[in-house]
C-alpha cells in the first residue's frame, strides 16, 4: 500500500513538473490526476511531507529566482510566468520567501533554489521495518550525499552546493558525518564538529520525516559524540515562511531558542540542547567499520 502511495505522488510530482509554466493548484491537479481533492491533499502530504500547495509556489519561485539571475526578461514577465497576476503580488510573495525583493535578488547574481524537484524512493521500506543502520560516511558515498542534497535543499537556504561539496568532504576525511541508508537511498545525513559542539548539517529525505530519522542520528551524536556537552544546531527563526518543519522538528527533539543570527545574508537563530551524561539508548546497527570508529569518536577534532 505505501508503494502504491510513493508512485501515486510521483505521478503527480511529474505532472506539476510538466506543467511549472500553467496555472497550477489543487483544483487544477485534482481534475488532472483524477483523485478529489481531499484525497490528493492528505495522500501528497503524508508521502512527500509538504502541502500540494507548498509545493507547487516553492518550485515556481524557484523556477522564477533562475530566470532573474539567468535571463534578462523583465520581472512583471516572470511574475505572470509564475502565475501571478501583478508584479507587485509576486514581489510581496517572493520577499517573503527569499528575504530580498525580485530586483535585489536579480542585482546580486546568485541563484539558491527554494524547492528543486523531488525524486521518491520508489522502493521505499515500510515504517516498521526500517532498519535503523548508522554509518560513518565516506568519500565513495559523495555522489549519494550530493544527490541527497538536492532533496533537501529546503531547509537549507542559501545553499552553495559547490562549496557543500568541498566541506563535506573533509568533515568525511575527519570522520565527522552520519549517513543513513534504506537499501541503496540515503534516507538521513548529518555533519558535526566535536571541537565546537555544533551539528552544521542534519537533513531528512523528505519521504522519512516521521521514520524518526533525525532522531536516531541525534540520538547517536548525543550518545557517541557529545554526551555531557551543550550541542547547537541553526535553523529557520520563528515565523519564517520558507521553513517547512525543521525549527518544529528540532524543538520537538528538545532544542531551546539561543542567539538570533545573520548566515550568508539570512536571518537564522541558533537552538542548544545539553546532551546527558550518559543515555539509556538501544544501539544502532553499524556498518562499514562505524562501531570501532564510534568507541573512539571523542578523539575527534
Amino acid at each position: 500500500m505505501n508503494g502504491h502511495k510513493v508512485e501515486n505522488a510521483a505521478a503527480v510530482i511529474s505532472y506539476i513538473e510538466a506543467h511549472l509554466n500553467k496555472k497550477l493548484d489543487l483544483d487544477t491537479v485534482a481534475n488532472a490526476v483524477c483523485y478529489s481533492k481531499y484525497h490528493l491533499h492528505r495522500m501528497f502530504t503524508n508521502t512527500v511531507g509538504i502541502t500540494l500547495h507548498d509545493y507547487i509556489q516553492r518550485r515556481k519561485l524557484t523556477e522564477a529566482a533562475k530566470l532573474l539571475v539567468f535571463s534578462e526578461k523583465p520581472i512583471i514577465e516572470i511574475a505572470l510566468t509564475a502565475g501571478y497576476e501583478s508584479q507587485q503580488a509576486f514581489t510581496s510573495v517572493f520577499k517573503t520567501m527569499y528575504k530580498q525583493t525580485p530586483f535585489e535578488y536579480r542585482q546580486k547574481e546568485f541563484f539558491y533554489p527554494l524547492q528543486l524537484e523531488l525524486t521518491l524512493n520508489k522502493n521505499q521500506t515500510a515504517p516498521d521495518r526500517i532498519t535503523r543502520e548508522i554509518s560513518y560516511a565516506a568519500l565513495a558515498d559523495i555522489t549519494d550525499w550530493m544527490n541527497f542534497i538536492t532533496l533537501v535543499i529546503d531547509g537549507f537556504p542559501c545553499l552553495d552546493e559547490n562549496s557543500h561539496l568541498e566541506q563535506v568532504k573533509r568533515y568525511m576525511q575527519r570522520r565527522q558525518a552520519l549517513i543513513m541508508r534504506d537499501g541503496s537511498a540515503v534516507i538521513g545525513a548529518a555533519a558535526f564538529s566535536c571541537r565546537n559542539g555544533s551539528i552544521d548539517f542534519l537533513a531528512v529525505h523528505p519521504q522519512y520525516r516521521h521514520y524518526g530519522v533525525a532522531e536516531a542520528l541525534l540520538d547517536f551524536m548525543m550518545c557517541n559524540l557529545f554526551a555531557g556537552r551543550e550541542i547547537s544546531i541553526t535553523t529557520f527563526r520563528e515565523g519564517d515562511k520558507a521553513d517547512t518543519g525543521q525549527r518544529e522538528e528540532y524543538k520537538r527533539l528538545g532544542f531551546a531558542e539561543s542567539e538570533l543570527l545573520i548566515e550568508f545574508g539570512y536571518p537564522t537563530q541558533r537552538l542548544t540542547k545539553v546532551s546527558p551524561q550518559s543515555m539509556a539508548y538501544s544501539e544502532p546497527v553499524f556498518s562499514d567499520g562505524a562501531e570501532n570508529s564510534a568507541k573512539n569518536a571523542r578523539q575527534i577534532q
